[in-house]
């Protein structure tokens, strides 16, 4: 797990970690940042210090394949098959938090949630 705002694309055609622009880059960077913007500890772009003391995001969102290249990933796929515009939200550094930290993670997401919605 991590804790960031990740857009296409996912995979590039070299097959490496790069930055892989979509047509609709910049609409991506503006609904991730919406997210990522209400989400304190996302925003600041090094979440997983403990796990991942060299991952940086800057303002907590990333390039998908910048991040790390998957090939045939499902908002890569949607996007260019359906027009449906995905991000992918990394809600934390532990990807199966205990069921008693759950309402922590609704609260430092609630906002960010609301303020995604708005970008309708």
């Amino acid at each position: 797990g991590s804790l960031v705002v990740n857009y296409p694309f996912d995979d590039d055609e070299q097959g490496v970690a790069i930055y892989s622009k979509s047509p609709d880059d910049a609409v991506f960077q503006q609904l991730a940042l919406s997210y990522s913007k209400e989400n304190t500890k996302m925003y600041q772009g090094s979440p997983c210090k403990d796990m991942y003391p060299n991952e940086y995001f800057p303002h907590g969102i990333t390039n998908g394949a910048q991040w790390y290249n998957v090939p045939g990933g499902m908002q890569d796929w949607n996007y260019l098959n359906t027009n449906c515009f995905e991000v992918t939200i990394e809600l934390g550094c532990v990807k199966y938090p205990k069921a008693e930290e759950l309402p922590k993670y609704w609260e430092q997401n609630r906002r960010s949630l609301l303020q995604f919605m708005k970008q309708v």
